[in-house]
């Protein structure tokens, strides 16, 4: 890559240029090039793709058009630091990238990451400028929030304008919290100090990394390259969700986002934390001050998260489902270690009394499908897994004598295929489960084989919602296709693909011994290749890892749960749409589509006119319920705030807006007709999603007893 192409760059487009002291500031970076190994292991992930990945896709033109726009997006998503002069110079690649990268050429992806780094420190040098006097919060202003709506800024001016409403936005959640001006300045001078900071860290990995994930995201949002500090994070991620909150985390340019909450930990018991979260402060014990974390390396605040078991850490959180006015939340965690046991599913028994009645009613929440496969591997008799202990739970439920079971699947993000199947089992004659489809076209069909034993046959409700993915789907599609049990909640996620990781080493080396051969042959000087196998197979030369689709998941039906997820016969109010959710909301995810359906027989346990029925007690429910009328403003607030993607920069209008909320949030929410022990009345009460289903359920008991 040649520095000349780049500084060509800022004089076209910078419409105004840089000073002096910017220049000389840019002249210090340090130059970003592709690692010698770099092009080999691009040539293997592509390799990789074209054979096994599910989507079959040409790498063309229409490809490379996709890749282009998700590198453009993954650098500046929100069109802070590009201008509109940059974006018109760099179209002329939109339909070249298949081919260089066809022929291991990364000039694009390093030489549009250095104009990023160029124009983020521009920005950042203005700050001191934009800071220098205090804002003006009676103005009646707002900032747009719907960047897929902007144009690129056109001028240096506007970029400023943009970036001096971004900061009084900033200030104005540090003014609602009771902080004076000078201290507002000296935390947003410092934050962005740090953001400078990141910006001078950014290596070659770093680079080759977001632009491999352009490129593999072409394919599904779940096809991933992970670099080698990347790969290691993800283990020092892992022994965080073991010893400490319960969340693997990742990183998004400047802020820490949450990738993954651990069921069973502390995140996950909290509900206070969930994916897409991201994390701009951390504060150790109840005392601690915040350390304000934009801009930090993740490893760094992987590190201020950790800390021994029974010690406090509270978050600041940018919440991903909340409304764009709303100040950030404080969410307080004591760390734990982390269990199997914690992880299982729980179980208990809660009466509840309709109609003078009194109905003793079980619930199972599984966090996820787990098993240990260490001790199934080593033969033990009694190894861990949902299936065994769902079934020991149910047992103990029934020697109670209840009148029904619910199944709570809500966060439960998937697991173990076979724990699925298995649970699936416990429910339904012996028969197929879900079919998965492979990228070589071929259907596997997978079925319980329990010699077509039900261990439970009594009424059965699944309750889901947004977050539940994957074998989740798998399990409540299964019950509802049977028509063995009805399905309430919230439509799920809609994830029906299957992904492995693949390590790049084997398949890199094997490449560069066919090289070494033909130069070899060719009478080529081999030294390097060989240099660069060797350090390989040695372990001094990492490489990276890929996470690829390679199969689908279809329902006994043959309809895919891949977008379209499991839809209840029942659905509660939700925030959640198809538009901003879930997997039919992500760029480049696979289609649904439907093959043929499998041999089964439903057992027809649920008929259209019982669904009817209930549906028909939902509707009276959603009428006379004080708490679901409630539930129902709160979400059409939630929805009528996410569609307003203007921020109000005025504090006064800001403060009235929070204390409003903070009015709704404190109201007391009755119950209606609804009794139960003490205990319980609070956990209904908190929870109006499981109240509606258990009086659901009551009803299918009190119909099967008829």
């Amino acid at each position: 890559m040649k520095r000349s192409l780049l500084y060509l760059l800022v004089v076209v487009a910078s419409l105004g240029g840089l000073s002096a002291q910017g220049k000389t500031e840019i002249d210090s970076l340090p130059v970003l090039m592709p690692k010698s190994e770099h092009p080999n292991s691009l040539f293997v992930i592509i390799r990789l793709i074209n054979q096994y990945h599910y989507r079959k896709l040409p790498i063309d033109d229409s490809l490379s058009t996709v890749i282009y726009d998700n590198y453009v997006s993954s650098l500046d998503p929100n069109k802070l630091y590009f201008l509109k002069a940059d974006i018109d110079y760099f179209e002329r690649y939109r339909k070249q990238l298949d081919d260089d990268l066809q022929n291991a050429n990364l000039d694009f992806g390093y030489q549009l990451f250095g104009l990023y780094r160029e124009r983020a420190l521009e920005r950042i040098n203005q700050l001191g400028e934009i800071l220098s006097t205090e804002f003006d919060f009676t103005k009646d202003e707002f900032y747009e929030t719907d960047f897929d709506q902007m144009d690129w800024a056109k001028s240096r001016d506007e970029l400023t304008n943009r970036w001096r409403k971004i900061l009084k936005n900033e200030a104005i959640t540090y003014k609602m919290a009771g902080r004076e001006w000078d201290d507002i300045k000296e935390s947003l001078t410092n934050r962005y100090k740090r953001i400078r900071k990141s910006i001078y860290q950014y290596n070659s990995e770093d680079v080759f990394q977001y632009y491999m994930n352009a490129l593999t995201s072409a394919f599904d949002p779940h096809t991933d390259y992970f670099s080698p500090i990347t790969s290691e994070n993800f283990q020092i991620n892992m022994s965080l969700s073991l010893e400490g909150i319960g969340a693997r985390l990742t990183q998004r340019l400047d802020y820490t986002t949450v990738a993954e909450v651990v069921p069973g930990g502390p995140a996950f018991k909290s509900k206070g934390l969930e994916k897409n979260d991201r994390i701009i402060g951390v504060a150790q014990g109840d005392e601690g001050e915040f350390v304000d974390v934009i801009g930090w390396r993740l490893d760094d605040v992987i590190q201020l998260i950790r800390g021994p078991k029974g010690s406090v850490v509270r978050l600041q959180l940018l919440k991903s489902a909340k409304d764009v006015q709303a100040l950030p939340d404080t969410l307080r965690l004591v760390r734990e270690k982390i269990k199997l046991e914690d992880e299982s599913a729980k179980a208990e028994m809660i009466p509840i009394t309709e109609n003078t009645k009194t109905y003793k009613l079980g619930v199972v929440s599984i966090p996820n499908f787990y098993v240990n496969f260490e001790e199934r591997n080593r033969g033990v008799k009694d190894y861990k897994s949902t299936t065994r202990d769902v079934k020991a739970l149910i047992k103990d439920l029934k020697s109670q004598g209840i009148d029904g079971l619910l199944i709570d699947l809500r966060y439960n993000g998937g697991g173990s295929l076979q724990e699925a199947i298995d649970l699936t089992g416990l429910f339904v004659p012996s028969g197929p489960a879900v079919q998965v489809k492979n990228s070589d076209f071929s259907v596997d069909i997978l079925s319980d084989d329990d010699n077509n034993q039900v261990f439970y046959d009594g009424p059965l409700a699944v309750l889901t919602n947004r977050y539940s993915a994957s074998a989740s789907e798998i399990f409540s599609g299964a019950v509802q296709d049977y028509r063995r049990g009805i399905i309430l909640g919230e439509n799920s996620f809609g994830k029906g693909t299957v992904q492995n990781l693949i390590d790049l080493d084997r398949p890199v080396v094997a490449y560069l011994n066919q090289m070494a051969r033909v130069k070899k042959a060719s009478n080529q000087d081999v030294g390097d290749i060989l240099r660069m196998r060797n350090g390989i197979q040695s372990g001094n030369l990492r490489l990276g890892q890929l996470k690829m689709t390679l199969a689908k998941f279809y329902r006994v039906t043959g309809s895919s749960t891949q977008r379209m997820g499991v839809r209840p016969d029942i659905q509660f109010p939700t925030p959640f749409d198809h538009t901003t959710f879930g997997e039919s909301s992500r760029p480049n995810a696979l289609p649904w589509d439907e093959i043929s359906s499998s041999n089964f027989g439903p057992t027809n346990e649920i008929s259209s006119e019982l669904i009817k029925h209930l549906k028909s007690l939902y509707a009276r429910h959603l009428e006379t319920d004080p708490g679901l009328q409630k539930l129902i403003a709160d979400i059409e607030k939630i929805k009528e705030d996410r569609a307003n993607t203007k921020i109000s920069l005025n504090l006064a209008e800001r403060q009235s807006a929070n204390e409003e909320e903070a009015d709704d949030m404190s109201t007391t929410v009755p119950q209606g007709e609804v009794f139960t022990d003490e205990a319980n009345q609070e956990k209904l009460k908190e929870d109006p999603y499981l109240k509606e289903s258990l009086r659901i359920l009551a009803e299918m008991s009190s119909e099967k007893n008829r």
